[in-house]
């Protein structure tokens, strides 16, 4: 799948369009991507019947097992990760839009608000019938429910090779992209430990100014914007590209070659404690709700329960998701026992025409996920009781990145009680998920159902914002908090770092700072001179495996 970021000053879409972003993969147990991110199991046997019939009828909806399979062009042999013999019969393109008129009608979460369209009309099932198998409603706020990047397909060979390797191509460099479009400006938000990016030395707040002598800031052709976008994010590992960077003084250019590499996150960095009045705080950067989490986040805890924090800063303000199970891990080390007993952290809903006990995706009964109180395995030992924290509040900073799993825990901890204090800007609103299905080759993103903390609250689609939020552009569920732009000319865990510093006085004071919580304007005006670095906020987009919500069954 292309990666069309960047954009001509023409064509300022949402880079989510082209990005599958905030996506969810079910998985029925650790390890087994395969099988779950193929929709749970062997597919639907496909009609006996060497004819089935093309006939459209309007209303009329056969089960989509009788189209399964049905391929244009069929593929054969075994499949190289499930190590299956490929389910697919010969067919054409308008059954597979038949097969996916159905399994839409069946699972799509909003299946009573999509357009009935005749299979028949439409050439290629991918790119001009699936898109159009959506609602077209809005949020409160006007913006769309199923918003773009939601809705999307993936080769199904590329698919499995992502969520199989459980590394991607890369430097260990994240990249926030703070205008997509001329005059662009791209900034490094952080690195990972021991990868092409730390040997080089990249920095938070540094600014891309060309890439293999492509403009940055300005170019606005077809050939360079596919030259900025290759550099950015590379396909494969060895490749090697040329980056011009500005560092934070405003006027130091330098020259990197950086090699991409197989690169596997770093998910909990600068765990530590700040000296504060009133006690010790503790703060975590968390990044990624993937397996190695799991040990890492018990580390950290470990850390601040020896350490008789008082309060934590909890950043996820760049984490885009990942396993539930982390999720409900992390807020019961928060929170603790007492005030989770018995209580459910989120419990997971289809459409209308299943009941609320059952997974019609993959069958069988559909339990909520509770707090888990000792580990599941992931990167650990299994069974092991979980340090807690037993915290009654948390600060939370929060950004447009903050998705899905990171949601998750605010809104798991927010229906048991625990009060959590948002600094930060409105989180990216995605209470849904869905379980990718292959059919011929192609992998089907669609919403497939909702999630709910224990007071049976999920409806937070348009976000969740600090409470003094003004833009209404930008207006989620209002949590108590103060809204603070991203900082990059402070490194993350500083405690001068805006949105840090931010959470540290209104831990003091119960009360948001005034005026700018970062560097003055005179230190962080950006070569693109219509961005202050000290207050700013832009899209990261990570590998897509790393923006999901992820559930073991």
């Amino acid at each position: 799948m292309s990666r069309p970021v960047f954009y001509t000053n023409n064509s300022r879409s949402s880079p989510g369009a082209a990005i599958p972003l905030k996506l969810l993969c079910t998985l029925l147990a650790v390890g087994a991507m395969l099988s779950a991110c193929g929709g749970g199991g062997s597919p639907p046997a496909a009609s006996s019947s060497s004819s089935v019939s093309t006939t459209y009828t309007a209303g009329v909806f056969n089960p989509s097992s009788t189209y399964v399979n049905r391929c244009a062009s069929p593929r054969s042999g075994t499949d190289p990760y499930t190590h299956k013999t490929y389910p697919d019969k010969a067919g054409s393109a308008t059954l597979e839009n038949f097969w996916l008129r159905s399994w839409t009608h069946e699972l799509y979460l909003w299946y009573k608000e999509v357009p009935d369209l005749n299979p028949n009309n439409y050439a290629d099932p991918a790119t001009d019938y699936f898109p159009l198998l959506k609602t077209s409603g809005t949020t409160p706020s006007g913006k769309p429910k199923d918003k773009q990047g939601f809705h999307f397909t993936y080769k199904t060979s590329d698919w499995e090779a992502l969520s199989q390797s459980g590394v991607s191509a890369g430097y260990g460099a994240e990249f926030v992209l703070i205008e997509n479009a001329p005059p662009r400006n791209v900034v490094v938000a952080y690195t990972d430990p021991n990868t092409p990016a730390a040997t080089n030395n990249l920095s938070r707040g540094e600014e891309i100014l060309s890439i293999d002598g492509v403009d940055m800031v300005n170019d606005n052709t077809s050939a360079g914007i596919d030259t900025l976008n290759a550099g950015l994010f590379p396909s494969n590992i060895n490749e090697s590209h040329t980056f011009v960077l500005l560092e934070l003084d405003g006027t130091t250019q330098r020259t990197v070659t950086l090699t991409s590499a197989s690169i596997t996150s770093t998910p909990v960095q600068h765990a530590g404690v700040i000296s504060g009045t009133n006690g010790q705080v503790g703060y975590i950067q968390f990044n990624d709700h993937i397996a190695t989490a799991e040990q890492e986040f018990i580390d950290a805890i470990t850390l601040l329960k020896n350490a008789n924090v008082s309060d934590l800063v909890l950043d996820l303000r760049y984490n885009g998701g990942g396993y539930l199970d982390i999720a409900s891990e992390v807020a019961y080390m928060i929170a603790g026992g007492t005030q989770t007993a018995n209580k459910v952290f989120d419990k997971v809903t289809f459409n209308d025409q299943y009941p609320a006990n059952v997974d019609p995706v993959i069958g069988g009964s559909n339990p909520p996920t509770p707090f888990y109180s000792t580990t599941l395995g992931l990167s650990t030992t299994s069974g092991v009781a979980l340090p807690t924290l037993n915290l009654s509040r948390v600060y939370v900073l929060t950004g447009p990145n903050t998705c899905s799993a990171s949601e998750a825990i605010i809104n798991g901890l927010r229906g048991v009680g625990v009060q959590v204090i948002e600094i930060g800007s409105t989180t990216c609103g995605k209470p849904y998920g869905f379980y990718p299905q292959d059919n011929c080759g192609t992998t089907y993103f669609s919403i497939e159902f909702e999630g709910a903390n224990d007071i049976g609250f999920g409806d937070f689609s348009d976000g969740f914002s600090p409470a003094n939020t003004t833009d209404p552009a930008k207006m989620g569920v209002s949590v108590p908090g103060c809204s603070v732009a991203d900082d990059f000319t402070h490194q993350l865990g500083d405690p001068s770092e805006g949105r840090l510093a931010a959470a540290l006085f209104y831990r003091t004071n119960s009360s948001c700072m005034s005026g700018p919580t970062g560097a003055s304007r005179s230190q962080i005006q950006s070569v693109n001179s219509r961005v202050d670095l000290s207050q700013a906020d832009g899209e990261m987009y990570k590998n897509p495996f790393r923006e999901n919500l992820i559930l073991r069954k």
